[in-house]
């Protein structure tokens, strides 16, 4: 009969991790909807363009940051995959300001 419970207490602790993991997965949804509304509001406001693309690039960045974190599971990743998405992001950062850097010392353009 133990070895009946033991199974039983496994079985429920696995079960309940489910459920947790998809209330997780569920309010992240839930998340993410509510800043697909919150981007569609914004652009109604017929915002000048710098401020619109600065406030889609904040909203898309979370929203990015929640289905990398989430649905992809890097939540819960290691060093080494922190390391990776750092490096990634700092050649994003320098491709984005190579073309300001040019056109602001005029180098490379002929």
């Amino acid at each position: 009969m133990t070895s009946d419970h033991a199974v039983a207490s496994m079985t429920s602790d696995h079960a309940d991790d489910i459920d947790r993991h998809v209330r997780v997965y569920i309010s992240v949804f839930v998340a993410l909807m509510v800043l697909t509304v919150v981007t569609v509001t914004v652009s109604r406001f017929h915002l000048p363009v710098p401020v619109a693309v600065t406030a889609a690039l904040i909203i898309a960045t979370i929203k990015g940051s929640l289905v990398a974190c989430y649905f992809m599971h890097l939540i819960s990743e290691k060093k080494l995959i922190y390391a990776v998405l750092a490096l990634t992001a700092v050649f994003f950062v320098a491709l984005l300001a190579l073309p300001i850097a040019t056109v602001n010392n005029g180098y490379w353009i002929h």
